[in-house]
């Protein structure tokens, strides 16, 4: 299966990113989001919507996932733990991030590409990513 990542605050939160992450699910990639937030068990309750009791729960995330086409099963929420321990030999061909700290420890892995968002090129970075995967495996 072919497969690509997303972090989502400051990266999948954008609507381009979005846009993007749908057409993939449309032609038919496994799209992930791969999140550093803590999952529903592991959420601190001080974090709170003002004006409300109930602790936040990622209503955000799950409204732009199902928005995208991205199943719930493919939401990993890695509680703060590096994503490159989540990603590495899984089998995803790029993972999209806004942050430097997690891209370096993926680098480090090499194991997926890791590209960052807020790179003028992003987007053809990934699809750069892709056509490499496809001529890849159409060749063997």
């Amino acid at each position: 299966m072919k497969k690509v990542s997303f972090d989502f605050d400051g990266t999948l939160s954008l609507h381009d990113v979005q846009v993007y992450a749908s057409s993939l699910v449309d032609e038919g990639y496994e799209v992930w989001i791969v999140t550093s937030r803590y999952d529903l068990d592991q959420l601190d309750h001080r974090w709170k919507k003002k004006g409300d009791d109930e602790p936040w729960r990622h209503q955000d995330l799950f409204e732009v996932a199902e928005n995208c086409g991205i199943r719930k099963e493919h939401i990993h929420f890695t509680n703060r733990e590096k994503k490159a321990k989540f990603l590495e030999g899984k089998g995803f061909i790029f993972h999209l991030d806004d942050d430097d700290f997690e891209l370096i420890e993926i680098m480090k892995s090499n194991d997926p590409k890791p590209i960052h968002v807020d790179h003028f090129e992003w987007q053809y970075n990934c699809n750069e990513e892709l056509e490499k995967y496809e001529t890849s495996n159409n060749n063997t």
